[in-house]
This record gives structure tokens, sequence and C-alpha cells, in this order.
């Protein structure tokens, strides 16, 4: 098996895993409604563990973009096979998304919700803050990539990577999942939310596209800041990308905790009008 196939069949099965627990869960009549966030962040952790052993002696398993680029930016991976391996990972989580679809084709019908439909295929936040979203999904997947890294430098761990990586996506969708849902991945947000927009899914609203780029940009963000810093702190390497990521990520928290003040001053601005 190529490279190219070895991305796009490990990241389908993290989406036929990944969005399958969620589908279980959210959608009307099946055997696991209701299960609850703890049952969907468990199967997103196994899902990325069967992935990577899967294929991971065949490609080394990224399947996800924000990885690809951010083992790029420090020299742990071809810049020149970087194309490749995202467009398989696309093209992987598009096809997972299909496959989500047809495994649950008889409750889309029962579920009345747009909202809990889409939320099979893709992310959506919890409370609606671009610049926090964005810081959301930038500490999750800078994270990702620390840990990775970390996880690697540990002989011990040799042969139990898989399981090990599932537990650290395990501890960020219980840690830092609540606010966003925890993309973490391009290709796991943007590819089953294009699969959402063309599939014929019964009921089915809009397919968030204001919100898409969210999950796309603050991963890629997040995941060559955590290897970058990794390579700063844990190897000394103190790169110009480390300190242009590190000035922009200052810029990205200003942003945040601005919009937050100003939300903050409407919300008092509105309750002091309904005591008035």
């Amino acid at each position: 098996m190529t490279e190219f196939m070895g991305e796009l069949i490990g990241t389908m099965i993290l989406i036929i895993l990944g969005g399958g627990v969620v589908g279980g869960v959210v959608l009307k009549n099946t055997k696991a409604e209701g299960a609850g966030w703890i049952v969907i962040t468990v199967g997103w952790g196994l899902a990325v563990t069967m992935a990577i052993y899967a294929v991971g002696n065949i490609s080394g398993a990224h399947i996800n973009p924000a990885v690809t680029l951010g083992f790029a930016a420090v020299g742990e991976f071809e810049w020149a096979k970087v194309p490749l391996f995202v467009t398989a990972q696309m093209i992987g989580a598009i096809i997972g998304g299909v496959i989500v679809y047809l495994a649950y084709l008889a409750h889309w019908r029962k579920t009345d919700d747009p909202e809990t439909k889409l939320a099979v295929f893709a992310t959506a936040p919890a409370e609606r803050s671009m610049f926090a979203n964005f810081l959301t999904e930038t500490i999750g997947t800078f994270v990702l990539l620390l840990g990775l890294l970390f996880i690697g430098a540990n002989s011990f761990t040799e042969g139990l990577n898989p399981l090990i990586v599932g537990l650290l996506i395990l501890a960020i969708g219980v840690s830092l999942g609540g606010p966003t849902g925890y993309a973490i991945n391009p290709a796991r947000d943007l590819g089953p939310r294009i699969a959402h927009a063309f599939l014929p899914i019964a009921g089915k609203g809009h397919s968030d596209w204001g919100y898409s780029w969210i999950p796309v940009v603050g991963p890629i963000f997040g995941g060559i800041y955590g290897a970058v810093f990794y390579k700063a702190f844990f190897e000394q390497e103190f790169s110009v990308l480390f300190w242009i990521m590190s000035v922009l990520m200052l810029v990205a928290i200003g942003g945040a905790i601005s919009e937050d003040a100003k939300k903050q001053r409407e919300q008092a601005g509105e309750l002091n009008k309904k005591a008035v």
C-alpha cells in the first residue's frame, strides 16, 4: 500500500469510528442515544488508536493536516509530501463521512433537529465567539502536537504508541473539548462537513460554512505552534518561526480577552435594562 492510500484509509477509519460514535449518541432511536459526552470522547480516542494501528507502519498515520504541517514545520517531515498527505486525508475524511451517513441511514428521518444532524459530521461551538473558539481549537491542537512529540521521545512507549496517542485524544476531549467539540484536525471537520453538504440527508439544514474556517485554521496554527514550542523548550531550538508564532498567539489571546470583555459589557447592559 502507498503512503497516499495509507493516509486515505487511516483518516477514513478515524471518521467512521469517530463520527459513528457521535451519530450513536445524538441521533434518535439508536441503542446509544443519550449516552453522553464521555462516550463520545472515548469513541474518538479509540478511533485514533485503531487508525494508527491500521496504517502507522505504512504512512506514519498522521491522519490530520495539522500533524503533517506541524511535523514539516520542524523538519520531522518532508515538505514535498505535504500536499499528497493532506489530499489523502481530505478524501478519506469525506469518504468516512459518507459511510457514517449510510450506517445511520434509518435514523436521519427520525431526528428533527438539523443542528444535531450536522453534529454527526462537523463541530460547532457551545458558545459562538470567534476569537475564543479559535483560541480553544488552537490550544487543543497545540497540546496534541506537543503530546505527539513528547510521546515519541519516550522509548518505553514503543509498541504502545497508538494506545497512548488515543489516550491523549481522550484527555484533550475530556479537558478541552467542551467549548468547541475539539476538531483539532482540519480534515476531521472539513471533510465530513463537505459530505454533509452534498448528501441527501433527510431534513438537514445548512452546513454552517460561516464557522467552518475556525476548525481548519485554528488547528493548523495550534499544530505548528505546538511543534515549534516543543523544539524550543525540549530541544533548545528557538527558531524564528517560534518567535513569530508566539507573537501571533499573544495577538489571538488578546483578541479573545477583548471579545469576551465586550460580551460581558453587553450582557451587563442587558441585565441593567431588565432591572429598570
